[in-house]
């Protein structure tokens, strides 16, 4: 749950770290109660970036501790969309995959929406195939699986007590990652939603009516905190490095919100690291145990 400084006069702190680890508590309790499936989480890497490299070592780690396999395909840089597309159909049609995660970026000439829209909308535990997407944005409708960071966003509000219903929230970017399914997933629990962008005139003014902000622009500290309502909550999604010549790294990780100066008006603000970030594992196992268990759920009856 999210701590509360004492007598500071600041904003308390979600702790995305400690939310995601009662998630994991319990995905672990649900992989142990499944008695003829394990769930199984497959990654496809291509190329050598590091960085895709660290995402996917994270998530074959988290998978171990969680009692789910791993199963892990790695392509050459040079590997053609062709070449992709059948490793994901192989993963389509074996029984032991409950979820298919092809690591982004993909290298320069390969197009992405062909490869993400090969894999089975039942294993599509990233939440992006056209269809899962198109159900999100429909009332009455429901997606298979919701993208993972927006609803580790939803997941630190509910968590954290924050009521969302009735209430207006502002999202700050309109990606199709983040800024567009979070604003769906905010709808789907009756908030009233405005998404605002580099367009958008006199930015500050429309985030200041918010109850609740969603930062997700890539913008370093772009958030201000004249820009908020005194009590609302603050969800920062930006990973953001800034220079800092007292590390050794010579940087520092910040959000898109000024985080100092933000705990000044909000009532609840998540951290850069360790707020919205590990959600976003969380939620990818969250989503591959829940396509497991509908599995075993199904192969029962």
């Amino acid at each position: 749950m999210s701590s509360q400084e004492e007598n500071d006069g600041l904003g308390g702190i979600i702790d995305g770290k400690a939310i995601a680890a009662e998630i994991r508590a319990e995905i672990r309790n649900d992989v142990s109660s499944l008695s003829s499936v394990i769930p199984g989480l497959a990654t496809v890497l291509v190329g050598e970036r590091k960085d895709s490299a660290t995402y996917v070592r994270m998530k074959i780690k988290a998978c171990s501790e969680c009692g789910m396999e791993s199963i892990h395909r790695a392509l050459p840089a040079d590997a053609t969309e062709g070449d992709i597309i059948a490793v994901v159909r192989a993963l389509n049609e074996d029984a032991c995959v409950h979820g298919i995660l092809v690591q982004l970026p993909l290298p320069d000439g390969i197009n992405e929406e062909n490869v993400l829209s090969e894999i089975s909308i039942e294993k599509d535990v990233d939440g992006f195939h056209p269809l899962n997407i198109g159900k999100l944005a429909m009332r009455g409708r429901e997606p298979l699986f919701a993208p993972c960071t927006p609803r580790g966003c939803i997941e630190l509000l509910k968590r954290s007590g924050v009521e969302i219903s009735g209430k207006e929230a502002v999202v700050v970017g309109r990606s199709n990652i983040v800024g567009l399914p979070v604003s769906l997933l905010l709808m789907h629990e009756n908030a009233t939603v405005t998404i605002t962008h580099s367009r958008t005139v006199d930015l500050a003014s429309v985030v200041r009516r918010a109850d609740i902000v969603v930062a997700a622009v890539g913008r370093t500290e772009m958030v201000k905190a004249d820009w908020l309502k005194p009590g609302c909550v603050v969800i920062d999604v930006g990973m953001n490095s800034k220079p800092d010549s007292t590390r050794k790294s010579g940087y520092r990780l910040v959000g898109d919100v000024d985080f100092e100066g933000c705990r000044k008006k909000a009532s609840l603000v998540t951290p850069v690291p360790g707020g919205v970030g590990p959600m976003t594992i969380a939620m990818l196992l969250r989503n591959c145990a829940d396509a497991a268990m509908k599995c075993e759920k199904s192969a029962a009856q």
